[in-house]
């Protein structure tokens, strides 16, 4: 089985390198820069892979609302394309979205089927590239997840560790929750259907996959702290105390019923990962 994944530098892609070695084939923006329309067409063909994972994405949320045309380039028009050409070439595809296209009003966790609503410029591309994939591909999979972080990259946890070492205390939003997903999980999960699909086992369409369980930012900032043994205060604020540039969905809890039926792929726990990597961290 053939793999091909774009988005080489990005946490998911770093894990899912280290997770499947030379079956798979990475590539950055040098090798195929989404920006410019062809380029995933050309590196699909160049390569003939039986599976195509993009985990490449325009992931700067308040930077979105400035660079609308880069959001959209990235988030939507080029996913739409490599669904087209994933889909001549007769390849699996597996596209990653986002929580974001959720405004993060209901009191129940989000299906698949729920109406999306996103708030700001990230979420309506991330909603528009999940459009363009399943309507150019309806056999494709997209898999939309939430608050990732690993030892790579930059990332919440990363950001907190660093933080907790300069300061005795901080503000940390308390009113938005959803389910920090470890990107290696991620990373095993893609590569488990990827492997279930290749042998011809059913699922298409959207599906969600999120950790457990769920908390608020303020909550996993506490977690973070306590595993790295930091004794650092933290203080919860609402979202209102924090002002961005992008609006934020309060509560983006996703229903993963749908995937542990279809492809038996259990939500993660994210507190097991969380304290693996802060030990692989405190080793660097």
């Amino acid at each position: 089985m053939r793999i091909l994944v774009f988005g080489r530098n990005g946490q998911v892609a770093r894990c899912l390198q280290e997770e499947a070695g030379d079956k798979l084939v990475a590539l950055d923006r040098n090798a195929a820069d989404l920006m410019h329309e062809g380029a995933a067409q050309k590196a699909i063909i160049a390569h003939q892979p039986d599976v195509v994972i993009n985990a490449a994405a325009y992931t700067a949320v308040d930077k979105a609302e400035e660079e609308q045309d880069a959001a959209t380039q990235v988030n939507a028009t080029a996913p739409g394309e490599i669904a087209r050409v994933a889909k001549a070439v007769g390849a699996q595809f597996i596209h990653l979205s986002s929580d974001y296209v959720f405004d993060g009003k209901s009191e129940t966790s989000y299906a698949e089927e729920d109406a999306a609503n996103p708030l700001n410029v990230y979420g309506r591309t991330k909603l528009a590239g999940e459009q363009a994939v399943l309507s150019t591909y309806p056999q494709a999979i997209v898999i939309r997840t939430s608050w990732v972080f690993s030892e790579f990259g930059v990332n919440f946890v990363k950001t907190m560790l660093r933080l907790g070492a300069e300061r005795d205390s901080l503000s940390i939003v308390a009113d938005q929750s959803g389910g920090p997903t470890p990107a290696r999980d991620i990373a095993k999960m893609l590569l488990a259907i990827a492997a279930k699909k290749h042998r011809g086992a059913p699922g298409e369409g959207l599906y969600h996959y999120q950790g457990a369980p769920t908390v608020s930012w303020a909550e996993f900032a506490g977690k973070i702290f306590d595993y790295a043994d930091l004794s650092i205060a933290v203080a919860p604020i609402a979202t209102a105390q924090y002002p961005t540039p992008a609006a934020r969905p309060l509560k983006t809890h996703l229903n993963c019923g749908k995937i542990e039926r279809d492809f038996g792929v259990p939500m993660p726990d994210w507190r097991v990962r969380l304290r693996q990597i802060i030990d692989t961290l405190s080793r660097n």
